[in-house]
């Protein structure tokens, strides 16, 4: 899979993509993300992408061309361009599974008081991240690339992903580790009697009480 992150702030990207698991993806070559500075094709030698919006308004904009060329200098046929904003559908689980079937990934990071409304006449999808407003859209792409690239093949075992998280409509079940009891709080006893019908019955009945007690809108 290729990402290729649309960015005014790329120092925001590349230190994340640095680390962890998205850094050993890159290195064994399951992914490759790159990261494009819209502002190298701004018409101005001051690197301007935004202009004050017609009609008046507090904020500014960003203009159609430098952001119109920047998709189009990485945009193949296999492309699936991304926009970040508010007014998108929300973003879950089920379709960061869907990205995954995609070839070429191009997420577009707004800023300031937003996108010229033209420029969604080149993007194929519109995400939000929630039900609130960040300054900008940057952490929104590097949730989709973190939540997309951990599901790709080879990047985590597959024996990991089974149980996470909204993978079947439930949340995950409780972990622990060393010490068996830690100021007085215990591990529970199945967890340590080796009986794995019970641990697994065990652990699929505290996903569902977890899940209704936190989550119940997403049970199934």
């Amino acid at each position: 899979m290729r990402i290729d992150i649309l960015t005014l702030f790329p120092d925001i990207i590349s230190s994340y993509l640095k680390e962890s698991i998205i850094k050993r993806a890159i290195e064994k070559g399951l992914v490759e993300i790159n990261i494009i500075n819209i502002r190298d094709f701004s018409p101005f030698k001051s690197g301007q992408v935004d202009d004050t919006p017609y009609g008046g308004g507090s904020g500014m904009v960003l203009m159609c061309e430098p952001v119109f060329k920047a998709i189009d200098s990485v945009k193949t046929d296999n492309s699936k361009v991304i926009m970040m904003t508010p007014t998108g559908e929300k973003y879950n689980q089920s379709k960061a599974i869907d990205l995954t079937h995609e070839k070429h990934i191009i997420l577009l990071c707004g800023h300031y008081e937003g996108f010229d409304e033209r420029i969604k006449t080149k993007v194929d999808m519109e995400i939000s991240i929630g039900d609130y407003v960040l300054t900008g859209g940057e952490l929104a792409s590097l949730v989709i690339t973190d939540s997309v690239v951990r599901l790709l093949e080879g990047v985590i075992t597959e024996t990991s992903l089974d149980s996470e998280s909204f993978t079947d409509g439930l949340l995950d079940y409780p972990v622990y580790t060393k010490p068996r009891v830690y100021e007085g709080l215990e591990v529970p006893e199945v967890l340590l009697s080796g009986n794995h019908k019970k641990i697994d019955e065990y652990r699929m009945n505290e996903r569902i009480r977890i899940t209704k007690e936190k989550r119940p809108d997403i049970l199934k």
